[in-house]
């Protein structure tokens, strides 16, 4: 489709803004403006990171805008993303804001701006479209006026595709809000035959599909394989001054890219900076190293996949993958940060058998589960008419935990079974269904993905080929440039660190001091008290000698701590080691010691107790547990109350315990609830303080 000579000078001046002098939009480039630019146009551009999808959608808005349209909706799944898109918007002549959970203060003078017609691009996330206050207040004012409704990373709409978000079923909501004659763009790098058709069909049926070779010609990829946990970290340390100008380190974890960002640390100091970069972060904090990554000022950022869609460095030097992404989709969007405005970027995956756990874990993680829907919708149907539900109150009624609460909500208002109002949740009236073979599907899918992970991994064949195939890209074939194409890693990546690196990581993951901070609200629900734990009943400030699935000590955990015996002398003495620096920061010392098998682990809990009594001259008494030990799948009411009537403490020990400071040993916990009962039990019956330490606090 051919744009008038008008419409071209415009797109002329957007991308010579963008790009500099001379640029000129590329021919397919022209065919999406082009198309967009005419009334009830629908496109779905499906095309690798750096094609330039953002500048089809700043010169269709510019189009659109000098012939008197409305503002361009974009939705938009990220704040950094969010952040790039103002800036790029600017530089191509548009005035562009966000109305985003880090810009409160300045929502009623972007709105009031709206309202008169001053803003060209309103950017939104998917979690803003599902409010009923931004509904209510925006969404509805302009809902006849916008001008171009552009969807980025549209495989989150398909809930076939790697990275789904409920949430982005609201742009369906917008569509039947628009003007029949708005146009609507798609925008993804990372979809599939299946998804691009599921997310075409979303569009409408006349959508047009603009796809492209997915190759990336700058990126050089390479699997170093065979490295346990901790000899990937001094992988890590070895090769990070030698990689290109700066770069990403993901991992899968939020507590490895802590501990990675520690290692570095400790080990290279000021001469090559690097930062953790994780969703606990809070957005200005993300900005901040958003920035000093972008200007060069850290080597790396050791990132989870917060820092993914959207992010634009052109010259990012390298991606590194400390453990394998569940998806090759996925892994291919990740590593698409790099090499968008270089020849040459080097990516590298270091894979683990562990990283299995993980894919298992995200197959299954967004797919509803009967009964706790029913439970859910149960305890909704419980409010009187009229009457909202809270997800606090839900959590509490229904025992699901409240990211489970949250997620299910969600997916039950894209059904329309729930809404959310400007109260709260309220049941709707439309019945549930729980379609088994759709959700039956979508875990095969996943578990074909992690397979395609699995031949990456290995080398089956061609790593960039792979990525392609993975993405149903025609245009697959061998890159000549990746690892198993040249049948050895590519320089400088090495085989393996050194020993005297790896001994260094050793010793200082170690060395780290993990606080265990108590408990400090009863969860109401089962257990039936809410609200804070009284201080009389609460625990100190303990300490966790494991933590999650710590690389430095996974060997000790899969050979001592997945069945009973009696504890190795390394754990024994690591855990005399913990109380050694404690030791400095108590109030009281310890006067007793008391073993808490809340794994059932009695023999190494048992020994180890026995050994700081010895060691610490301490007395050793003991608590029982009544009947079975509540099980890993209840909800966290369940659990507490469980525990409660599973620990007791006998009166003949009373007397051992009265005005005195004791130190339970646990073996192993996630929800930390055995020893939150067990030290409100102790204190009850007469313990002047307890001091926790878990030896393996699981993930």
């Amino acid at each position: 489709m051919a744009m008038t000579t008008t419409r071209t000078d415009v797109a002329q001046r957007v991308i010579e803004a963008l790009a500099g002098p001379g640029a000129q939009l590329r021919p397919d480039q022209v065919e999406a403006v082009a198309a967009l630019s005419e009334p009830r146009a629908r496109a779905l551009v499906v095309q690798a990171t750096g094609w330039g999808k953002s500048a089809v959608y700043w010169a269709a808005t510019a189009i659109r805008r000098a012939e008197g349209a409305g503002p361009t909706l974009v939705v938009s799944p990220l704040l950094s993303l969010m952040r790039d898109q103002v800036v790029a918007a600017g530089r191509g002549g548009l005035r562009a804001r966000t109305l985003n959970s880090s810009n409160i203060d300045a929502w009623q003078q972007i709105e009031a701006e709206l309202a008169d017609d001053l803003v060209d691009v309103l950017l939104v996330s998917p979690e803003r479209l599902a409010n009923p206050g931004f509904g209510r207040r925006v969404l509805d004012r302009l809902a006849g006026r916008i001008g171009l409704l552009v969807i980025d990373e549209a495989h989150a709409v398909s809930d076939w595709g790697h990275d789904f978000r409920p949430d982005y079923r609201r742009v369906s909501d917008v569509l039947q809000r628009l003007n029949p004659e708005t146009p609507v763009l798609a925008t993804t790098a990372t979809a599939n035959a299946r998804v691009t058709t599921d997310v075409a069909a979303q569009l409408g049926e006349s959508t047009l599909v603009l796809r492209g070779p997915l190759a990336r010609s700058s990126l050089q990829l390479a699997v170093v394989d065979a490295l346990s946990p901790l000899e990937r970290f001094a992988w890590v340390v070895d090769q990070l001054p030698l990689l290109p100008g700066s770069g990403i380190i993901y991992t899968l974890t939020v507590s490895d890219a802590q501990r990675l960002t520690a290692v570095l640390r400790d080990r290279h100091g000021s001469d090559l900076l690097v930062a953790a970069y994780t969703g606990q972060l809070d957005s200005a904090e993300r900005e901040r190293l958003e920035d000093a990554l972008r200007d060069n000022r850290v080597k790396a950022l050791v990132a989870t996949s917060a820092l993914g869609m959207g992010y634009d460095k052109p010259d990012l030097g390298f991606v590194v993958h400390v453990g394998s992404p569940p998806s090759p989709v996925s892994y291919y969007q990740q590593v698409g940060r790099a090499g968008r405005g270089i020849d040459h970027a080097q990516v590298a995956l270091l894979p683990s058998e562990a990283d299995a756990g993980v894919w298992d874990y995200f197959a299954t993680a967004t797919i509803p589960d009967p009964a706790q829907v029913q439970r859910l919708l149960a305890g909704l149907e419980a409010y009187p008419e009229g009457e909202a539900a809270s997800v606090p109150s839900l959590e509490a009624e229904t025992g699901l935990r409240r990211g489970r609460v949250e997620l299910m909500l969600k997916q039950l208002a894209v059904d329309g079974v729930v809404e959310r109002t400007e109260r709260g949740w309220v049941r709707a009236a439309v019945e549930w269904h729980h379609d088994a073979e759709h959700y039956g599907g979508i875990v095969a899918t996943r578990r074909r993905e992690a397979e395609i992970m699995r031949d990456y991994t290995r080398g089956a064949r061609c790593l960039m080929q792979l990525l392609q195939e993975s993405l149903d890209d025609e245009t697959a074939a061998p890159c000549g440039r990746c690892s198993v194409c040249l049948g050895r890693l590519p320089e400088p990546l090495v085989t393996r660190p050194s020993d005297d690196t790896v001994a260094a990581v050793t010793r200082s993951l170690r060395g780290e001091v993990h606080l265990l901070e108590p408990r400090k609200m009863w969860p109401g629900g089962a257990f039936g008290s809410r609200g804070r734990i009284p201080a009389e009943l609460m625990a100190e400030v303990g300490r966790t000698l494991v933590y999650a699935d710590a690389p430095e000590w996974r060997e000790l955990v899969r050979s001592a701590m997945t069945h009973d015996g009696p504890p190795p002398e390394q754990l024994s003495s690591a855990a005399v080691g913990v109380l050694a620096e404690w030791s400095g920061s108590w109030s009281s010392r310890p006067d007793v010691v008391v073993p808490l098998a809340a794994a059932g682990l009695e023999q190494l809990v048992g020994g180890v107790a026995d050994h700081l009594a010895s060691v610490g001259r301490l007395a050793r008494t003991d608590l029982r547990i009544s009947g079975e030990r509540p099980g890993p799948d209840l909800s966290s009411p369940e659990e507490a109350a469980a525990w409660r009537s599973a620990i007791v403490v006998d009166d003949e020990i009373v007397p051992e315990l009265r005005g005195r400071t004791v130190l339970v040993v646990c073996d192993a916990s996630s929800s930390l609830w055995p020893l939150t009962v067990a030290a409100a039990h102790l204190r009850s019956a007469g313990a002047g303080r307890v001091l926790p330490l878990l030896l393996h606090r699981r993930p």
